[in-house]
């Protein structure tokens, strides 16, 4: 009877840091025991989760991974190698330090490849939009809302504007010939019936690229050009019905 008392005293009595936010931060590290458990997945009794010398707080809002020691920065570290790095775990509300945050079988990764909320059990599908900035020549593309990538562009030039709208992904091509450029467009994807769409730096019939140095610049007919690897990447992602936005 004396130990169970002794120990009920010592539970009651146990202080419990607040955070800035006003609540209960019982490690003392900065972060809520609430975000601890439910956001970051940090260990809400340690301050340092993995155990290199700095807390949880200074690493998360420094860009490094509080789940893997040393150096090893949110945006590389992949804690529970599901294929998804610790920051994009984050941004998709998943379990960094569980590689089936939401227990259906299949990977944090897998899903996210292919369109599926890894936060919801089932076929929840996220929603894929691609946005084109005229203005500062740049294609990004989110699933849901989170941002998977961002890259430099070449768009329509001066008299030859890309069309600015809303718009969807009407067909895909490989490899696409234009009549009116006398050039071949790889990975096309066209979002407008009137012919304008996204397409790799365009090449000539022996496979010479045209452009590479023009990234960045509005130079094109119309159509969007982004460069080798970020092209293929994008069309392998996106699907007919895909939303374009261009502004």
């Amino acid at each position: 009877m004396k130990q169970f008392f002794i120990i009920i005293t010592l539970i009651i009595f146990l202080p419990i840091v607040a955070n800035a936010s006003g609540l209960p931060d019982t490690d003392g590290d900065g972060i809520s025991d609430y975000d601890e458990i439910n956001i970051y997945h940090t260990n809400a009794d340690n301050p340092d989760t993995d155990n290199d010398g700095y807390n949880d707080w200074t690493e998360l809002n420094s860009g490094y991974s509080p789940y893997a020691a040393g150096n090893a920065k949110l945006e590389i570290n992949d804690a529970d190698g599901d294929g998804l790095t610790d920051k994009m775990e984050l941004n998709f509300h998943t379990n960094p330090v569980n590689p089936d945050t939401d227990g259906d079988g299949f990977s944090d990764g897998d899903e996210i490849n292919n369109g599926y909320d890894p936060a919801k059990s089932g076929k929840a599908k996220l929603e894929k939009k691609i946005f084109i900035d005229t203005k500062n020549q740049l294609l990004g593309y989110n699933l849901g809302e989170v941002r998977l990538g961002l890259y430099p562009i070449s768009t329509g030039k001066r008299g030859m504007e890309t069309p600015a709208g809303q718009y969807k992904v009407l067909e895909k091509n490989l490899r696409r010939w234009s009549s009116k450029a006398k050039l071949w467009m790889p990975y096309w994807l066209m979002f407008d019936a009137r012919g304008f769409g996204i397409h790799e730096l365009p090449e000539w019939n022996d496979g010479t690229k045209e452009g590479a140095n023009h990234l960045g610049i509005p130079v094109s007919h119309g159509c969007v050009r982004l460069g080798v690897g970020p092209a293929e990447k994008l069309y392998n992602w996106a699907e007919a019905g895909t939303k374009v936005f261009v502004n």
